[in-house]
C-alpha cells in the first residue's frame, strides 16, 4: 500500500504542474495576440502613410511566410484581420460606449495612466486590447466577423475568457442570442439581502435567469424524476450551460438531520464562489412553498455539509413558470441565498408543420435502408 503522504505529495505536485501549464498557456497566447495587434497596427500605419492598398499585405504575406518556414499565421487574410483587429478596436467611435460600461470603469480603477485622461481613448485601447489578449485568435476572428456591435463584442470576449469557452461553445452562444438574453434578463434572487456585498454581485452574475435545455432533447411535458434524469445524461452539456466554475457533485443527495434524509435533487460546486451550490427542479410553475423548503435544505447544508472555509450555500430553483410578484414576496421570507430561474425547452413542431416533418425514427429507418 502507498504511503497516505506521498499520495497527497504527487497531487499537489501535479496540480502546480497542471496550473503551470495552464498559465503557460496563457502567456503564450497572450503574447501572440500582442504581436498579432503591433502587426495590424504597423500595416494600418504604413497604409495611411504611403496610401498603400491591399496589394502590399499579398506581397507582405509572401515575404514573411518565406522568410518563417513555420509561419501559418502570415496568410494575406490573417493579416487582413491583424489590420482589422486595431482599425475597429481602435475607433473614435467607440469611445463613448466603452466608457459607459461598468467593466471598463473597474478596470481603469486598477489601472494608472501615464496622460492622466481616465477615459481618454488611450484608455479605451488599452482596454480592449487586454480583452483581446485574454483568448485564442480563432474566438476573436469568429466575434469580429459575427459581431458588429461594440458592446456585444466585449460581453462575448469577457464571457469566453472568464467561462473557457471552447470555439463551438462561443458560436452556440452567438447563435442562441445570449448577449441579448442577458440584456433582457429579469434575475429574481435574494442575494443582496442573505450574502455580503461583493459575494452578492458575484452571486448574481454567476446565476442565470433561464436556462437553456434544448440539449436535452424534451417537446413535451415530463415528470421531474425524468427532467432530473436527462440533465444527468447530459451532465457534460448541463455544466455548459450552468456556466463557468460549476462542478457536479451529485443527484438525490442525501443531507441528514437527526434520523431524517432528505434528498437535494441537483448539488454542484461553485469554484469561483467558494460554496454548495443546490438546485430543485419544478416541472410546473413556481409555488412559494418551494422557497420554504429549499430554504431548508440550505440551513442543514450549512450546518452539516459546509467546509470552513467555504461561503455558505445558494439554492436555485428551476421551474417551468414563475409569476415574479409571487417569487418577489417569497424571497423576502427566505434567510438564506436563493435565485428562482426558468428553464426553456425545445417547444413542439407548429401543428402546421406536423406530419410534413419526418420523425427522428422515421428518418432512422430510412438511413438504415
Amino acid at each position: 500500500m502507498e504511503n497516505k503522504n506521498y499520495i497527497k505529495l504527487l497531487n499537489e505536485v501535479k496540480k502546480q504542474v497542471i496550473s503551470s501549464n495552464i498559465k503557460a498557456v496563457k502567456s503564450v497566447n497572450r503574447e501572440l495576440i500582442n504581436m498579432y495587434w503591433n502587426i495590424g497596427e504597423l500595416i494600418l500605419e504604413r497604409q495611411n502613410q504611403f496610401g498603400w492598398g491591399k496589394s502590399i499585405v499579398t506581397q507582405l504575406s509572401k515575404d514573411l511566410q518565406k522568410e518563417f518556414a513555420k509561419g501559418k499565421g502570415f496568410s494575406s487574410q490573417n493579416l487582413w484581420f491583424m489590420r482589422q483587429m486595431v482599425n475597429e478596436y481602435s475607433s473614435a467611435n467607440l469611445l463613448q460606449p466603452v466608457r459607459d460600461l461598468q467593466i471598463f470603469r473597474q478596470f481603469i480603477e486598477i489601472k494608472e495612466f501615464a496622460d492622466n485622461k481616465i477615459g481618454s481613448k488611450n484608455s479605451v485601447i488599452l482596454f480592449l486590447k487586454q480583452l483581446v489578449t485574454e483568448i485564442p485568435w480563432s474566438h476573436n476572428i469568429q466575434i469580429m466577423t459575427k459581431i458588429k456591435n461594440i458592446n456585444e463584442r466585449i460581453f462575448y470576449l469577457q464571457a469566453t475568457a472568464g467561462y473557457g469557452w471552447s470555439r463551438n461553445i462561443l458560436l452556440n452562444q452567438i447563435k442562441s442570442n445570449a448577449y441579448q438574453r442577458s440584456l433582457t434578463e429579469n434575475k429574481q434572487n435574494n442575494f443582496a439581502q442573505t450574502l455580503p456585498k461583493h459575494l452578492a454581485e458575484q452571486t448574481s452574475e454567476a446565476i442565470k435567469s433561464s436556462y437553456y435545455l434544448d440539449f436535452l432533447g424534451v417537446t413535451s411535458p415530463i415528470s421531474e424524476q425524468v427532467l432530473e434524469s436527462k440533465m444527468i445524461e447530459n451532465i457534460r452539456d448541463l455544466l455548459i450551460e450552468l456556466g463557468y466554475g460549476f462542478a457536479y457533485l451529485g443527484n438525490q443527495y442525501k443531507i441528514s438531520l437527526g434520523n431524517n434524509n432528505y434528498f437535494i435533487d441537483l448539488l454542484f460546486y461553485h469554484r469561483n464562489l467558494k460554496c454548495l451550490v443546490a438546485i430543485e427542479l419544478k416541472v410546473g410553475k413556481f409555488k412559494p412553498e418551494y422557497a420554504g423548503k429549499l430554504n431548508f435544505y440550505l440551513e442543514v447544508l450549512d450546518k452539516t455539509e459546509r467546509l470552513e472555509h467555504e461561503n455558505q450555500p445558494i439554492g436555485i430553483l428551476l421551474c417551468a413558470e414563475k409569476d415574479n410578484i409571487e417569487v418577489e414576496y417569497s424571497l423576502r421570507t427566505s434567510n438564506k441565498p436563493i435565485g428562482v430561474a426558468k428553464y426553456e425547452r425545445i417547444k413542439e413542431l407548429p401543428k402546421e408543420l406536423k406530419g410534413k416533418i419526418p420523425e427522428k425514427k422515421e428518418l432512422k429507418k430510412r438511413f438504415d435502408k
